[in-house]
């Protein structure tokens, strides 16, 4: 079982920064693929960005290639997704998930096995 528990959101201007932290439980976080998705008022949850429990390859949305970076820190059982140059599109509750020894198809909600509860991401004009 693993419990994650995102924290970082807020409120902030077109063009500014947030950097959202993601903390899980347990003692096998390392063995996990860890991914970053968002859910705007009236849409589908889609996809933002994951890491390989490996920790080498990386994967992004189109629309969030070179603003946004996933990074994790095994000692701290903690991923993190740093969002520069943010636009109003970019308001969203973005929720951290969990993929047990995933390798592909990380993009996909339904492959994931844990999720966090989300943490809302305004971006004002």
């Amino acid at each position: 079982q693993v419990q994650l528990v995102e924290s970082g959101g807020g409120l902030v201007q077109a063009g500014g920064s947030l950097r959202l932290s993601c903390a899980a439980s347990g003692r096998t976080f390392s063995s996990y693929s860890m991914g970053w998705f968002r859910q705007a008022p009236g849409k589908e949850r889609e996809f933002v960005a994951a890491k390989r429990w490996s920790g080498v390859i990386t994967y992004y949305a189109d629309s969030v290639k070179g603003r946004f970076t996933i990074a994790r820190d095994n000692a701290k059982n903690t991923v993190y997704l740093q969002m520069n140059s943010l636009k109003p599109e970019d308001t969203a509750v973005y929720y951290c998930a969990a993929s047990y020894l995933s390798n592909y198809g990380l993009e996909s909600t339904g492959k994931y096995d844990y999720w966090g509860q989300g943490t809302q991401v305004t971006v004002s004009s």
